[in-house]
């Protein structure tokens, strides 16, 4: 968090298109048969001036398919810089979207959801109006050749699709579950907001609340959270231009939120604050920090969030210089989290011990995995490192060494950490995912907009 100079983001309207799109021949790029008619839902998300993040969702009502490429043209200078849920690629005007590799079986009204940011250079972000799926052009409505069993059994997700049994997205595991728990708002009444001051005053409110975001609130600065507070975001909820502070307060729940352009931090947690649960958000492009905890705050669980074009990403304690505050708190569960390109500080420790990093899906980290700094004690366990030059080291910048114990990860195109020294026992019960299937499971799973709450 940082105080000084600050910056306004202006939202502009949002825009939707919906095609529907049949098709009728044999694909010849990727491996699989054309659908016989499908269904495309092209939304803009959220738009800002000069980029919009845009979301689709492909319905085959055909034969089931395995593998496929959606193809579109902009007309308004819009250029994709980076998508999730799909490997999307782009040339002149022309978009292509490939499935990537948990995703790419539908089955007769199976449907896959992608999304992407974005560019854009015209006055009007115009949506397109036409697509192809497999190279053929999409014109109406479909069907299967076959149609399906009027009593067809339920179609079953590949495995990579959603973790196991016992590990599910909406569970709560980690530091977060102890010291009496962490429950937010409960069963209190429910407040629906959409503005920047519906938004300030439902969160700095006492009592025990529930608070649903809805829409895209832009503001400023850092919104205070009292205790006791659910802060839910409706899907395609979004904060931009603005942080939430829990300062000095506890029981908090932070879910399915999309912060993005924030001035400051995306979610801060400091001075004592405890039972904080962040959950099932998705943050980029932001000033400083995404999830910074510190000053002497504690019982904290991160757990599958999304985190893409940013640079400083999750801080945990604040300075060499404030051990008297920091030793014997700042224990935190970071788990299932896709830091996707994040730069560095994924996350960076101070003091915390034990602090437990596990089951997280690194990719392309340019700067560092993970940090671990001043005696702080890190278990780095079960995670996956993509194309990460440096997945965990000992000591950072001016900090010097803690410890980190690293066990059971998974490297692909990149090379073991450096680990050293002895952490504290991990006091609750969790499971742990085989290191090789985390990236599937984080990437089906992780950001907002992936469960329903």
């Amino acid at each position: 968090m940082r105080t000084g100079r600050r910056r306004t983001t202006l939202i502009a309207t949002t825009a939707a298109a919906t095609a529907t799109l049949v098709t009728a021949s044999l694909l010849t790029s990727v491996s699989a048969q054309a659908a016989a008619g499908c269904k495309v839902a092209y939304s803009v998300a959220s738009q800002w001036p000069g980029g919009f993040t845009g979301n689709v969702t492909v319905t085959n009502v055909g034969d089931p398919i395995a593998g496929w490429t959606l193809r579109w043209s902009y007309g308004a200078g819009q250029q994709v810089s980076q998508a999730w849920g799909a490997t999307v690629s782009q040339s002149g005007a022309q978009v292509s979207a490939t499935n990537v590799d948990y995703n790419g079986n539908l089955a007769t009204n199976g449907a896959a959801t992608f999304g992407f940011n974005a560019s854009w250079s015209d006055p009007v972000n115009l949506a397109p109006t036409s697509f192809t799926l497999n190279n053929v052009a999409c014109t109406g409505g479909g069907s299967p050749t076959t149609p399906p069993p009027t009593t067809a059994p339920p179609s079953t997700p590949p495995p990579s699709s959603t973790p196991p049994p016992g590990q599910q997205p909406s569970a709560l595991v980690g530091w977060a579950t102890q010291n009496g728990g962490t429950t937010g708002g409960g069963n209190a009444g429910t407040t629906t907001v959409s503005n920047a001051s519906g938004l300030t005053s439902a969160l700095n409110a006492t009592g025990a609340a529930v608070i649903r975001v809805t829409g895209t609130i832009t503001c400023s600065g850092m919104l205070r959270v009292r205790s006791n507070k659910t802060i839910i975001g409706n899907y395609g909820a979004t904060i931009v231009g603005c942080g939430l502070n829990v300062s000095g307060d506890r029981n908090v729940i932070i879910r399915n939120v999309t912060f993005r352009n924030w001035d400051d931090d995306a979610i801060n947690v400091q001075e004592s604050a405890t039972n904080i649960w962040i959950d099932h958000n998705s943050f980029s492009n932001g000033y400083d920090g995404a999830v910074d905890i510190k000053r002497g705050s504690d019982f904290i669980t991160v757990s599958w969030n999304r985190v893409t074009s940013h640079d400083k990403t999750m801080l945990l304690g604040h300075s060499d210089d404030n051990a008297s505050q920091d030793v014997g708190h700042l224990r935190v569960s970071y788990h299932h989290n896709w830091f996707d390109g994040s730069n560095q500080r994924n996350p960076r420790v101070r003091f915390g011990n034990p602090v437990h990093v596990y089951n997280n899906y690194y990719r392309a980290n340019g700067g560092y995995g993970v940090a671990s700094t001043e005696n702080a004690g890190v278990l780095v366990e079960g995670n996956y490192f993509e194309n990460v030059d440096d997945p965990y080291h000992l000591g950072e910048g001016d900090s010097g060494p803690g410890s980190l114990v690293a066990r059971n990860n998974h490297f692909v195109n990149s090379p073991t950490g450096q680990a050293g020294g002895s952490v504290a026992g991990i006091p609750y019960s969790y499971q742990l995912d085989t290191a090789s299937n985390v990236k599937s499971i984080v990437t089906a799973g992780a950001g907002a907009g992936r469960i329903t709450v």
